[in-house]
């Protein structure tokens, strides 16, 4: 796999007239990395930047921009309510379009008794591609469907929607994706590709522009309506993140009212929805962020489909009332998505070994196919090998020997839609947007398909692109600048997505430390075949460690006892309830060690000295913390290298007894339960001096033994061996002779 591009930002400093606005936004910080990053987002006006951080002051577009078409769709819908016509909606089966279908479900079923008057169908993923199809309209028009209403799909379908008319249905579309050379004969289209792509509208997904559709019902007849319209706007977020849309117009305002909305299922006092609430609860998360949806609730949604095929249950769980029918739904969606990860994990590795086998560098779009593929999981694994190798990707299961159906992606400013519109005589049938689609072919004709998409690859980009992939970095920071002031400055960017991606932030000359790792477990205790590496990180601004996570990767790729330049993602892990790094890439430091150690530094030794008889110390690298291993002192010898300075033991330890720390921990966890605090192994390092290791430890086994206020912490087994133990190590630190020489050979290793 090619080695990612680093590519800083422009260096431009915001006015201190910018920061002092961005200030006001944050209460802990000076605000000076969010002005940084805003500013360099185009966010550089005092009205930008209320309308971009609070929702309240942005002014969202009216339904009926989209003109005569919405009013048109609203006309035939109200005639359908007072003639009484059956009215069946036609979705999708990503989370988009079950969250669409969900959204004209509830929205619609304010107009027509559900079930009765209204219905929905969505495609079977593993049988049928996305839009209409022949059989299933065929099997409306039995049933009695005078109306369908396409939510995410629909707008290139121009033979179905004929055969539909002859079947004596109309249609109306509801969709974003790219449009047809001629508007298709249908009763209205609502899309908002019609528009400017600087229209606030243009972005929309496929549940934003079904939400348009009931708002101007809303509108339009403002007294049938019993339910809220803004209680339909955590499914409009659900599909919108899922679906990585451009966060930005209403489709920003659209996402950040959504998040508000979504974060009151997780309070059972304030949920409305006990399938979102057993999701979030599944996935541990709060539903206050776009990753919760991002991470977990979308690809749950989607597993249901890539997995089962059949996407209607999802719908189901997002919009059912009855707390049993939604546990057991989600029951089946969680296990549905860890066989999601499992194949997906598989069908990468299986198609990593493909592409070793060639000379990438001539390739200008990734081809392949499989009869062993399942076509569920590869629009993922598209997406991911497309990101790894900087270029468009084709993916296609080959199972039946004849035709040859699967998912595309695209990176940068590729414009897949296009490239594969320039061979659409050689395919059966394709769909989507300038950077994912779906697509089926003859098998026989893969060979000059792959040959002719490249030529058009080249014609088009050769010239003017660059292949290898581009990591964008943000921020350049330190070590002693993460944690939750950082965190909160980040935030306020949220909701990211594209067009507003996750900040990337830049650490130079690191070193990694208590590294570990484990393969991840379903709720069942089974392995899904995701491995997790766990480390902390160090430099030279700050004694403390701080903890990371580097997913899909062994903590044996991390250079051993060199110092590496790393590019992560500030992140909070809500099952832990700690600040984290999340680790994207990392590279040996241009600061090689080696070009620089002249001769082994001095060690400046202050441990037999009282902390209050210890002069000020004006140079050095210091270690004031008692260390538990030998890598910890091997790090700090690494760093006094790096900056040519003696390395200064400014610790010291005095032991105390094993169940007065026991008390002082049995205290602590008590008020935290009390007064609703976080009890995190941050904090355990502050108040009981415990290495992060050993704090992470110890919480993981309070948070395990399930225990009430009444419990003593000290009969849980291992918490007072392990207290020990670290006891025993820092005795022994703080009382070893240590030589450069001796610190020189533990580097060593």
């Amino acid at each position: 796999m090619p080695q990612a591009r680093w590519q800083l930002p422009v260096s431009t400093s915001p006015p201190i007239a910018f920061i002092e606005q961005v200030q006001k936004h944050c209460a802990d910080s000076d605000g000076h990395f969010a002005a940084q990053l805003l500013w360099q987002r185009g966010i550089q006006s005092a009205d930008q930047l209320d309308a971009f951080l609070n929702p309240d002051h942005y002014q969202p577009t009216s339904p009926f921009e989209f003109g005569q078409e919405m009013k048109w769709a609203v006309k035939r819908l109200h005639r359908a309510r007072v003639l009484g016509d059956r009215v069946t909606i036609w979705g999708d089966f990503d989370a988009d379009g079950v969250t669409s279908t969900a959204v004209l479900w509830e929205g619609l079923g304010q107009f027509f008794p559900q079930g009765r008057q209204l219905s929905y169908t969505i495609p079977n993923r593993l049988r049928e591609s996305h839009g209409l199809n022949r059989s299933g309209l065929e099997r409306l028009a039995a049933e009695g469907t005078k109306l369908i209403v396409t939510c995410d799909t629909g707008s290139t379908n121009l033979e179905e929607i004929d055969y539909a008319q002859q079947l004596g249905m109309e249609v109306i579309v509801t969709d974003h994706h790219t449009l047809p050379d001629d508007r298709p004969d249908v009763v209205a289209i609502i899309n908002p590709r019609y528009f400017a792509d600087r229209h606030p509208l243009y972005h929309l997904s496929g549940v934003a522009v079904a939400f348009k559709l009931v708002e101007a019902l809303y509108l339009t007849l403002p007294t049938i309506p019993q339910q809220p319209l803004e209680s339909l706007l955590d499914l409009v977020a659900i599909g919108l993140i899922a679906d990585l849309v451009q966060l930005t117009g209403d489709c920003r305002y659209l996402a950040q009212k959504g998040i508000a909305q979504l974060r009151k299922q997780k309070d059972p006092a304030t949920a409305t929805r006990p399938g979102v609430q057993k999701l979030l609860d599944y996935c541990n998360r709060n539903g206050d962020r776009p990753t919760d949806i991002g991470f977990g609730i979308g690809p749950r949604i989607n597993a249901i489909s890539r997995i089962k095929g059949d996407a209607s249950f999802g719908v189901e769980l997002l919009t059912s009332r009855d707390p049993e029918i939604c546990d057991r739904l989600a029951v089946e969606t969680e296990t549905l998505n860890s066989r999601r990860k499992g194949l997906q994990k598989t069908v990468i590795a299986d198609i990593q070994k493909r592409i070793d086998e060639v000379d990438i560098s001539t390739t200008g779009v990734i081809i392949l196919a499989d009869p062993q593929w399942p076509t569920g999981v590869l629009g993922l694994a598209a997406s991911q090998i497309a990101q790894n190798y900087g270029r468009p990707v084709v993916l296609l299961n080959s199972q039946d020997g004849e035709i040859a159906r699967g998912s595309a992606r695209s990176v940068a400013n590729i414009d897949l839609y296009e490239l594969l519109k320039s061979q659409r005589h050689l395919m059966l049938g394709f769909g989507g947007h300038p950077f994912a689609a779906g697509l089926s072919l003859p098998l026989a004709q893969l060979p000059l398909f792959k040959e002719a998409i490249n030529q058009q690859f080249w014609q088009n980009y050769g010239s003017q692109i660059s292949l290898d992939p581009v990591l964008k970095i943000d921020l350049l920071v330190t070590v002693a600048d993460l944690g939750q002031e950082l965190f909160r400055e980040l935030n306020l960017l949220e909701p990211y997505g594209m067009g507003n991606p996750v900040s990337k932030l830049l650490i130079e000359n690191v070193r990694f430390s208590q590294t570990s790792f484990f393969n991840i477990k379903d709720k069942s205790g089974n392995k899904v075949s995701y491995l997790q590496s766990k480390f902390v990180i160090t430099d030279a601004t700050s004694k403390s460690e701080f903890p990371g996570v580097w997913w899909d990767h062994h903590p044996d790729e991390l250079p051993p006892n060199q110092a590496c330049d790393v590019v992560v993602e500030l992140d909070y892990n809500t099952y832990s309830r700690h600040y984290e790094v999340r680790l994207i890439d990392v590279q040996a430091s241009q600061i090689s060690q080696a070009s620089i150690r002249q001769g082994l530094p001095e060690i400046i030794d202050r441990r037999s000295l009282p902390p209050d008889q210890r002069p000020p110390l004006n140079t050095g690298y210091p270690v004031r913390t008692c260390p538990v291993t030998w890598s910890e002192l091997a790090n700090a010898y690494q760093q006094a290298i790096a900056i040519q300075e003696p390395l200064v033991l400014d610790y010291d330890f005095t032991p105390e007894p094993v169940n007065k720390t026991v008390e002082k921990l049995q205290t602590l966890w008590q008020q935290c339960r009390q007064q609703k605090h976080a009890f995190s192994p941050m904090l355990l390092q502050k108040t009981c001096g415990f290495s992060y290791f050993l704090a992470q430890q110890i919480v993981t086994l309070i948070e395990q033994s399930a225990l009430d206020l009444t419990a003593d912490l000290g009969t849980i087994p291992h918490i007072s061996d392990l207290i020990a133990e670290e006891q025993f190590q820092k005795g022994y630190f703080s009382q070893i002779p240590l030589t450069p020489a001796l610190l020189e050979t533990v580097s060593s290793f």
